[in-house]
C-alpha cells in the first residue's frame, strides 16, 4: 500500500459565490482519522444539485426566501473553506482508534448522512450531511465515522458506485414519505437527472408504474431505465397531457422542479394523493392554491436526504443487481469548474462524476468524455 501523503490535492468551496469560490488546491492537509473513524482514499465522488446551492447560498430563509442562506439555513453547520462531494467511493487506508485493523483495504461507499441520532431513531429533524457539516469527498482522502463507510462487493466499477448514494437515498426516502405501493401510478419530474432517475428505477423495484416528466431528446433514455411512458414539461398544457399519457389516475407525484409546474402538479394528482418533493429546480417560491389541497383531500411531503434503514436497503439493491448505475461522464478534480458547469447545464441524462487525478487511468479515463 502506497504511503499516505501530508499533504492532499482538493476543492475547498471558500465562500458563497460563483464558480470562483472553488478553488483547486494541491496542498491541504491530509486528514487523519479521529477515533471511530476511517481515512478513505477516495477513488470517485458524484455531483448533486445541493453543492450548487449550498455555494450560491441559495436555500433562504423562512422570512426571505431571496436571502443567502445555506442547507441548514439559520443553524448552519457550513464553515469556509469547506471540502464539499457527498456520493463517496474509495478505501479504506487507515483506521482511528477503536476501529478493527482488519477494515483497511475495504472498498467502500459512503453513507454521507450526519444523523445526529442514535442508531435505531430514524428521525430527520436534525440531519446534516458530509461535504456541508465536515468535509466530504471532492478530494484525495477524507474521514468519515467508521460506521457511515459501507463496504460493497458488488461487480461494478468505482465512477458507477459513485452514481448512487445521494440521489437513491432521496429518491428512496421520497417514496417512503409518499408510501408508493406497488400498482400504483408516479409522476416524476426532472426525471432525466440524478435524483429523478433514480425514483424511475426504485419505483420499479416497488413494483409501481413511473411516468416520467423531462425534455424532448431524452425520451427513449427515460424508457430504457423504466418509465411507462414520457410527458414532455414544456406541453402546452400539462394536465392534458398527463391525461392522455398516463393510463389511469396518478397517486403519486414526485417534483423535483416545482416552479410554474406546481399548481398543474396538484391538479394531476387523484383525490388523495400524495405529493413528495426534494428540490426545485425550478423556483422554489410557488403558487398555491390551498383549496385544492384540502378539496382533494391530498398530502404534502418534504423530504430531503434518507434514513439509515434507507441506507441500507439500497446497499442491497445495489449488491442484488436490482438497480443500475446511469453515468453520463467523468471529470478529472483538476477540472471540477468545467464538471460544475456541465452539472448546470443540465444536457447529460443522470449522473457525473468526478474522479481524482491520481486515480483517473483506473477509475475515469474509461468514462471520460
Amino acid at each position: 500500500m502506497e504511503a499516505i501523503p501530508a499533504q492532499m490535492k482538493a476543492v475547498q468551496l471558500v465562500g458563497h459565490g460563483g464558480l470562483d469560490q472553488l478553488v483547486y488546491r494541491d496542498d491541504v492537509p491530509t486528514p487523519e482519522p479521529a477515533a471511530g473513524e476511517v481515512l478513505v482514499d477516495v477513488s470517485a465522488c458524484g455531483m448533486n444539485n445541493t453543492d450548487v446551492w449550498v455555494r450560491e447560498g441559495a436555500y433562504g430563509t423562512e422570512t426571505d426566501p431571496a436571502s443567502v442562506s445555506t442547507w441548514r439555513r439559520g443553524r448552519s453547520t457550513l464553515t469556509f473553506p469547506r471540502i464539499q462531494g457527498t456520493d463517496t467511493v474509495g478505501r479504506i487506508v487507515a483506521v482511528g482508534d477503536g476501529v478493527p485493523a482488519g477494515r483497511v483495504g475495504e472498498r467502500v461507499m459512503v453513507d454521507f448522512s450526519i444523523y445526529n441520532r442514535p442508531e435505531g431513531d430514524d428521525s430527520l429533524a436534525d440531519i446534516d450531511y458530509i461535504g456541508h457539516g465536515r468535509d466530504g469527498g471532492y478530494a484525495e482522502f477524507m474521514t468519515v465515522p467508521a460506521e457511515n463507510a459501507y463496504e460493497v462487493t458488488a461487480d461494478i466499477a468505482d465512477a458507477e458506485l459513485a452514481t448512487f448514494c445521494c440521489a437513491y437515498l432521496t429518491a428512496e426516502q421520497m417514496l417512503d414519505r409518499a408510501r408508493l405501493a406497488a400498482g400504483e401510478r408516479v409522476l416524476v419530474t426532472g426525471a432525466s437527472g440524478g435524483v429523478g432517475s433514480a425514483i424511475v428505477q426504485l419505483a420499479r423495484v416497488r413494483g409501481a408504474i413511473p411516468y416520467a416528466v423531462t425534455s424532448a431528446g431524452k425520451e427513449d433514455a427515460m424508457r430504457e431505465i423504466g418509465a411507462e411512458d414520457v410527458v414532455l414539461r414544456d406541453a402546452p398544457d400539462l394536465v392534458a397531457e398527463v391525461e392522455r399519457v398516463v393510463d389511469g389516475p396518478v397517486d403519486v407525484v414526485a417534483d423535483l422542479v416545482a416552479g410554474p409546474l406546481f399548481n398543474d402538479l396538484l391538479r394531476i394528482l387523484r383525490p388523495e394523493g400524495r405529493y413528495t418533493t426534494a428540490g426545485a429546480i425550478g423556483g422554489p417560491v410557488v403558487d398555491l392554491d390551498l383549496r385544492t389541497v384540502y378539496l382533494k383531500q391530498l398530502e404534502l411531503h418534504g423530504s430531503s436526504q434518507g434514513t439509515r434503514t434507507a441506507f441500507r436497503r439500497l446497499l442491497r439493491y445495489i449488491e442484488d443487481g436490482d438497480i443500475k448505475p446511469l453515468l453520463d461522464r467523468t471529470f478529472r478534480l483538476s477540472d471540477f469548474h468545467d464538471a460544475q458547469r456541465t452539472f448546470m447545464g443540465k444536457t447529460y441524462i443522470g449522473k457525473l462524476v468526478v474522479v481524482p487525478d491520481r486515480h483517473w487511468n483506473t477509475v475515469g479515463a474509461p468514462y471520460a468524455p
